[in-house]
């Protein structure tokens, strides 16, 4: 019955669509923050200010989302999970299906994000291009069991399209990931570019470049 009521709400006028994912959902959603055409019904959503969800986006049984202030969601994700409870992942006590999307981040268009565990995507950092995918869990062949694993993405880093990010990596802070790389383990300097299947490092950057040191998340 709650999906059906969910359906109707999705097309409402985003005043009346706001008060009642307030009201209904208990949904925490900061006056000038905004849902397009999409249908976004985690456990809990949290939306700081100006926080941004454009249209034709999914967020569905997962635990938690978490938009920062003037963080964007542009339009046409798939953001899924596997949500407390159930068949699998019971040893994996401390799971968290949440996303959480640092102040000034963008995911930009039609990208894959597996929220089975927790996914954080740093402030000011870039999910860019089209068609990337964040997938945190999988089977484990040796245990015979499906298995899952947190992913992070520091704050001002760069995500280039068409990307696999898989459960237990991590991207340092002020990195750039290169566009159709794998990254498969967690690496830990900055100011780097990882790129390659799997993802190693290949050059420095320049510490003092702009895209580091941006003050607000859109980049002219």
């Amino acid at each position: 019955m709650k999906r059906l009521f969910g359906l109707l709400v999705v097309p409402l006028p985003w005043p009346i669509k706001r008060w009642a994912l307030r009201k209904f959902w208990h949904y925490e959603i900061a006056d000038d923050a905004r849902i397009g055409l999409s249908y976004i019904f985690p456990g809990e959503l949290v939306m700081k200010e100006k926080a941004f969800i454009g249209h034709f986006n999914v967020a569905i049984h997962l635990g938690r989302l978490e938009c920062g202030a003037h963080s964007v969601i542009d339009r046409s994700n798939w953001i899924t999970g596997h949500p407390p409870g159930g068949a699998h992942f019971r040893h994996r006590t401390l799971r968290e299906p949440t996303l959480s999307v640092g102040d000034h981040a963008a995911i930009t268009k039609k990208h894959i994000i597996d929220c089975t565990d927790r996914i954080d995507i740093g402030a000011f950092t870039t999910i860019a291009g089209y068609h990337s995918q964040l997938i945190t869990h999988g089977i484990n062949v040796m245990e015979g069991r499906q298995d899952c694993k947190p992913i992070r993405i520091g704050a001002y880093c760069l995500v280039g399209t068409r990307v696999t990010v898989l459960g237990g990596a991590a991207l340092p802070d002020r990195s750039v990931l290169g566009a159709g790389s794998v990254l498969n383990k967690a690496h830990a300097a900055p100011y780097k570019v990882y790129a390659g299947q799997p993802a190693v490092e290949v050059k420095s950057l320049d510490q003092d470049a702009a895209y580091f040191h941006r003050a607000a998340g859109f980049v002219h």
